[in-house]
């Protein structure tokens, strides 16, 4: 199910000045017949303005591909550096606007608690942001209440409204001072600023917990697929001119939630389908690699946390040595992956995988379980050393088998980080299509 990345437009884009990408070898794309095309029929008839559009919003995504390296994203080292005057710039302040009502009153699914402009965060200034609070649900059926914020492009919506691209995050840490909201950049703000730049309304939640006071947060594709989905209701109530059509797209740990929305039992007619980029893995095989790899060993106590949430009856000495404890707790407390927390692959207890509550929750984070709703769009570099292509070809086999619609490109010589800037051209071409009703291209055998 190989494919190589991108296509005619990247192979244009190459031409711009920029470093990263001087001598990189361009194989033809195999969407360059699929919906290239139609996405060149849009610029001509739609003038210079909105080409120029595009090709400042692939510029966005290839400079934040250019900052991310390996397994030291972006988003964790802005928010981890030490300095304070760093501290000071990229991050914004925990207001009451995160707080919400004690006992909250009961909403519905998606319903607006609140919202506000959001004027500090740095985006090109053409682009509106507004921070929206609203109900959500636990995996429990719990009302919860979730922050997120919405960039909205700048000018007239087209017919029907502003399509909506759903944007799920990969998971910093577990302090709810870490959510992407509460930073300058949103974490990944130019890749954002990308897609709103292209006339998409961009909706980046937080996942509960994460900025607002819901309670502990959670790495659970089921969990983090609610968020994206009600989020995506409550954009609509805080912005009148959002339309019915809506896409999901996820990074890193994001790709799960986004294959979770696919997979969730929702029936919205207004939903497109799914991208998942860069760690599209059954959850076992996935937390397998990172206990073995001490630079990646810390999202072990992140799931640590997340399954005593999930399930309280879970003891943290089945899986960690009393000497894991007190890093345990700083994960609590601390943003980014720069902290030290002084965790090692030795405080990890042997045979950790075998607990009850552990097998339970690889079974809920592993995609393919279910027939997704939507067509998907699978991206995975050759390179990725933490969700590597075998791993993500089995999970995409498995959809497969489901009979899902899934487009599954391969990009060689590529780690996770290179491939959000290589696939700009194939994500946007797919994104169009669908939102144009084009029937999605798949390459399940």
């Amino acid at each position: 199910m190989t494919q190589s990345p991108t296509g005619y437009l990247w192979r244009r884009m190459t031409l711009l000045p920029i470093a990263p990408w001087r001598g990189y070898r361009v194989i033809p794309s195999a969407t360059d017949k699929m919906t290239i095309p139609r996405l060149l029929r849009s610029f001509s008839s739609n003038a210079h303005s909105n080409a120029q559009k595009f090709l400042t919003g692939i510029l966005y995504f290839m400079l934040i591909s250019a900052s991310l390296t390996g397994g030291q994203r972006l988003t964790q080292a802005e928010s981890a550096r030490p300095s304070k005057e760093s501290h000071v710039s990229n991050t914004l302040p925990l207001t009451s606007f995160y707080d919400a009502p004690h006992p909250l009153p009961m909403g519905k699914p998606g319903e607006l608690i609140r919202s506000e402009p959001g004027n500090q965060y740095s985006i090109p200034y053409e682009l509106s942001a507004l921070r929206i609070l609203y109900h959500s649900r636990t995996s429990h059926g719990e009302d919860v209440a979730v922050s997120g914020v919405v960039l909205i492009p700048d000018g007239k919506p087209p017919a029907g409204g502003w399509p909506v691209l759903a944007w799920a995050h990969e998971f910093r840490s577990l302090a709810r001072q870490c959510a992407p909201t509460l930073m300058r950049n949103l974490g990944v703000g130019p890749l954002l600023a990308m897609y709103a730049n292209l006339g998409y309304v961009v909706v980046a939640t937080d996942y509960a917990g994460l900025g607002s006071d819901s309670g502990k947060p959670v790495e659970d594709m089921e969990s983090n697929a609610l968020d994206v989905i009600y989020s995506v209701a409550a954009a609509r109530e805080a912005v009148k001119e959002i339309g019915a059509k809506w896409i999901a797209v996820g990074a890193f740990q994001g790709a799960l939630a986004s294959i979770g929305v696919a997979e969730n039992e929702m029936r919205d007619p207004g939903y497109r389908g799914s991208i998942a980029t860069s760690g599209l893995a059954d959850a076992h095989s996935r937390y397998q690699r990172l206990g073995e790899d001490s630079s990646s060993a810390r999202m072990m106590l992140v799931l640590a946390s997340t399954l005593k949430t999930l399930y309280p009856e879970f003891q943290l000495s089945d899986m960690l040595t009393d000497a894991a404890l007190p890093a345990y707790k700083r994960t609590e407390e601390s943003c980014g992956a720069a902290v030290d927390l002084g965790f090692n692959t030795e405080m990890i207890k042997p045979g950790w995988e075998n607990g009850h509550y552990v097998k339970d929750f690889f079974i809920r984070n592993s995609p393919g379980q279910k027939m997704a709703n939507g067509s998907l769009l699978v991206i995975s570099g050759e390179l990725d050393k933490v969700v590597s292509p075998d791993m993500t070809t089995k999970t995409v086999d498995r959809m497969c088998k489901k009979g899902d619609r899934v487009l599954f490109l391969k990009y060689p010589n590529l780690e996770a980080s290179g491939v959000m800037g290589a696939s700009a051209a194939d994500q946007i071409s797919w994104i169009k299509a669908r939102f144009a009703g084009d029937t999605a291209p798949s390459n399940c055998h």
